[in-house]
Parts: C-alpha cells; sequence; structure tokens
C-alpha cells in the first residue's frame, strides 16, 4: 500500500488525504464535512481517507501522531497537513489554493 500512495499523491491534482480511524468520534464528523468538500470541487482534487489502524506504516511515514489529521500533497510534496477536525469553508479554500 506505501507504494500506491506514493503513487497517489504524486498527482498534477491535489490530493487531500485524511488520516482516521474507525473508533475516532471527531473522524465521523469529518467525514461528513469531507462530503461536503468533495461536492465544492468536483474533480479539482481528490479526496483520499486511510485508516491509520489498517495502513500503520503509512501513518507513521507521515508523522501522523493523532487522528484526524489532513494532509494536501500534490506531485508527491506535502503542501499543508493538521490535525483536528477542519470546516468546509477551511478546507474548500486549502484546496483551491493548490489547484
Amino acid at each position: 500500500m506505501s507504494q500506491k500512495f506514493q503513487e497517489l499523491i504524486q498527482s498534477e491534482r491535489p490530493v487531500l488525504v485524511d488520516f482516521f480511524a474507525t473508533w475516532c468520534g471527531p473522524c465521523k464528523v469529518q467525514s461528513s464535512v469531507l462530503n461536503s468538500v468533495k461536492e465544492n470541487i468536483g474533480d479539482k482534487a481528490r479526496i483520499v481517507k486511510i485508516d491509520i489502524d489498517q495502513y500503520p506504516t503509512i501513518a507513521s511515514e507521515n508523522n501522523v501522531r493523532g487522528v484526524p489529521t489532513l494532509a494536501i500533497y500534490k506531485k508527491g510534496e506535502l503542501l499543508w497537513k493538521e490535525s483536528g477536525v477542519h470546516d468546509v469553508d477551511t478546507l474548500t479554500k486549502l484546496i483551491n489554493q493548490h489547484v
């Protein structure tokens, strides 16, 4: 999966990665926010969810210390990363800055 993740973040389009866990309450809130973000951005960017319990190597390679942690990558470069729940407007603006 690590190799696939690396390929995924090499995209020309920004990729918003949601590092989450199934047991995490705030992650469920973030997930519904991301559905709205997806509606706002359409095809301008991809949104990918990574379960840190299923893919602990990817989480540790990306220095994910808590969930939810969101990160935006483009062409393999980390452009932004922050832990905690973020609102629709903030995430939409962040993605649009990197399109």
